[in-house]
């Protein structure tokens, strides 16, 4: 028989919580929160450098939503 390791710790890194799924949902919010102005001036009139400048200076947002479908499947569980 083979042994099963009942009774160990989980070495998951990021234990399952049921929580844990509002968290890429929140990131998300926020990231379009702080977009909200550039993605309005973008939607009135479409040009490069408003795309280049909005994506300069919110970077952190731009990431957010760039790995956002890499978080729904990590904190899908």
């Amino acid at each position: 028989m083979i042994p099963t390791s009942v009774g160990l710790p989980s070495t998951d890194p990021l234990p399952r919580r049921r929580g844990g799924r509002i968290v890429p949902l929140l990131l998300c919010l926020l990231a379009f929160l702080d977009l909200r102005v550039d993605l309005q001036l973008l939607s009135d009139h479409f040009t490069l450098t408003a795309l280049a400048e909005a994506i300069r200076h919110h970077p952190l947002a731009v990431v957010v939503l760039l790995f956002a479908p890499s978080l729904w499947r990590r904190y899908r569980g």
